[in-house]
C-alpha cells in the first residue's frame, strides 16, 4: 500500500537580501572574534536599494571597521556592477551600535545558579529565554530531510557556476526549492524543481532554462529521483533582472526556516547571524543539532528532535524533549537520561564542547546551518556515536 505525501522546502542564494543581511552581520561577528573571543555580539543589518544599515549591541575590546566589513561582504558576493543599483562601492553605510544593556549582561556574567553558590564552574547564564530546536535524520547521507538538503544544494550550486564564470549572465540573487514525493517516511522520488535567478537583460528564457536544468538541477539531484513526471520551473515569472537589495528590502535573520531544517522541524524563532554564542538561540541550535545527529547515526533512531528551552540568565535548560517519532530503538524516555548523562546543556559548557569562540560563522550564513559536511563545522562531527552506541 502506497502512503504518498509530498514536502517542498526553499533555499536561496547568498546574494539574496536577506541573505546579504546574514553574511554582513556574520562577517561582523566573524572579525570581532578573531580578536576578541569574549565579545558579545548582537549585530544585525537591513539592505535595500543603495543602502546598508548595521545595528545592534556589541561590546568588545576590538576596533572594528564597519564599512570595510560590509564592503568587502557586499564585493565577495558579487554585487560590483553598477546595473545591478547596489554595489560594494555605491552604497551609504550607516551604523549605530551600542553596548550590551547591563540588564541583560548581569544574567549573562554570572548565572542565577553561580549567584546562588551552584555551578561555579559554568558562571555563564542563557542570554535570553525561548526554545531551541535540533533534528537529524537518515533519509539522507547528511541527516538532513531530503527536501531542504536538495534545496541548499541547488542554490550552492548555482553561486558556483555563476561565480566560476561560466554563465556570465548570471546575478548574485536566487532562489530555489524542491518538492518530494515520499511513499511513508521513505523519499520515493523528486516531483517539482523551482529554480529562479537573476540574470543580465540580453540573455533569453531559453537559454536560462537550458543552462540551469543541465548544468545546475542535473549536477545536484539524484537521477534515481527524476523521472519522466518530474516539473521544472525556471524563472516561473518570465524575467528577473531586477534583483538582490535594489528589488527588494532585505533584513538579518528573516530566513530562519532556510538555515535550519526547511521546515520539517520546528524553529523557535531565534535567528543565528550576527549572534555570539552566548546567545542560546544560535548555541543551544547548534547543540540539539549535534546531539540529535549523533543519536541517528549511532542507530538508536531514524529520526530524532530535540527541544531545549532557557530562561535568561539561568545556565541549565528548563527543559529537554526529545521526540524519535516512533523509530527509537529505545525509549524517549530512556534517551533524555542519556542525553541528561552525556551532555552538558549549560551554555558555557556547549561553548567549550563545540568551540564555538571562533570565527567559523560567516561560512554558514548561506546555504544552511547543518548538514555542511565540507566546512567540518564541530556540531556536524560525529565524535559521540561510539559512546552512544553502547546504550543500544
Amino acid at each position: 500500500m502506497i502512503n504518498r505525501k509530498f514536502f517542498t522546502s526553499e533555499s536561496v542564494t547568498e546574494g539574496h537580501p536577506d541573505k546579504v543581511c546574514d553574511k554582513i552581520s556574520d562577517a561582523v561577528l566573524d572579525d570581532i572574534l578573531a580578536h576578541d573571543p569574549e565579545a558579545r555580539v548582537a549585530c544585525e543589518c537591513c539592505v535595500a536599494t543603495g543602502m546598508v544599515v548595521v545595528f545592534g549591541e556589541i561590546t568588545t575590546s576590538h576596533t572594528y571597521d564597519i564599512r570595510s566589513i560590509v564592503k568587502k561582504t557586499v564585493e565577495d558576493i558579487g554585487y560590483t556592477d553598477a546595473s545591478m543599483g547596489f554595489t560594494a562601492d555605491s552604497i551609504a553605510i550607516l551604523s549605530t551600535l551600542n553596548k550590551q544593556s547591563e540588564d541583560i549582561a548581569l544574567g549573562v556574567d554570572k548565572s542565577h545558579e553561580a549567584k546562588q553558590g551552584v555551578d561555579t564552574d559554568n558562571e555563564i547564564g542563557a542570554g535570553d529565554q525561548g526554545m531551541m530546536f535540533g533534528y537529524a535524520t537518515n533519509e539522507t547521507d547528511e541527516y538532513l530531510p531530503a527536501p531542504i538538503y536538495y534545496a541548499q544544494k541547488l542554490a550552492k550550486k548555482l553561486t558556483e557556476v555563476r561565480k566560476s564564470g561560466q554563465f556570465p549572465y548570471l546575478r548574485p540573487d536566487g532562489k530555489t526549492q524542491v518538492t518530494v514525493e515520499y511513499d511513508g517516511d521513505k523519499v520515493k522520488r523528486i516531483d517539482t524543481v523551482v529554480l529562479s535567478t537573476q540574470h543580465s537583460a540580453d540573455v533569453s528564457q531559453e537559454t536560462i532554462r537550458r543552462d540551469m536544468i543541465e548544468y545546475v538541477i542535473k549536477a545536484v539531484l539524484d537521477p534515481a529521483l527524476i523521472d519522466e513526471d518530474t516539473k521544472y520551473h525556471i524563472n516561473p515569472t518570465g524575467k528577473f533582472v531586477i534583483g538582490g537589495p535594489h528589488g527588494d528590502s532585505g533584513l538579518t535573520g528573516r530566513k530562519i526556516i532556510v538555515d535550519t531544517y526547511g521546515g520539517y522541524a520546528p524553529h523557535g524563532g531565534g535567528a543565528f547571524s550576527g549572534k555570539d554564542p552566548t546567545k542560546v538561540d544560535r548555541s543551544a541550535c547548534y547543540m540539539a543539532r549535534y546531539i540529535s545527529k549523533n543519536i541517528v547515526a549511532a542507530g538508536l533512531s531514524d529520526k530524532c528532535q530535540i527541544q531545549l528551552a532557557y530562561a535568561i540568565g539561568v545556565a541549565r535548560p528548563v527543559s529537554v524533549r526529545i521526540d524519535t517519532f516512533g523509530t527509537g530503538k529505545i525509549s524517549d524516555d530512556r534517551l533524555s537520561e542519556i542525553i541528561n548523562s552525556e551532555f552538558d546543556l549549560r551554555p558555557s559548557a556547549i561553548i567549550k564542547a563545540l568551540d564555538l569562540r571562533k570565527p567559523i560563522y560567516s561560512q554558514t550564513a548561506a546555504y544552511g546551518h547543518f548538514g555542511r559536511n565540507e566546512l567540518d563545522l564541530p556540531w556536524e562531527r560525529l565524535d559521540k556515536v561510539d559512546v552512544l552506541k553502547k546504550y543500544l
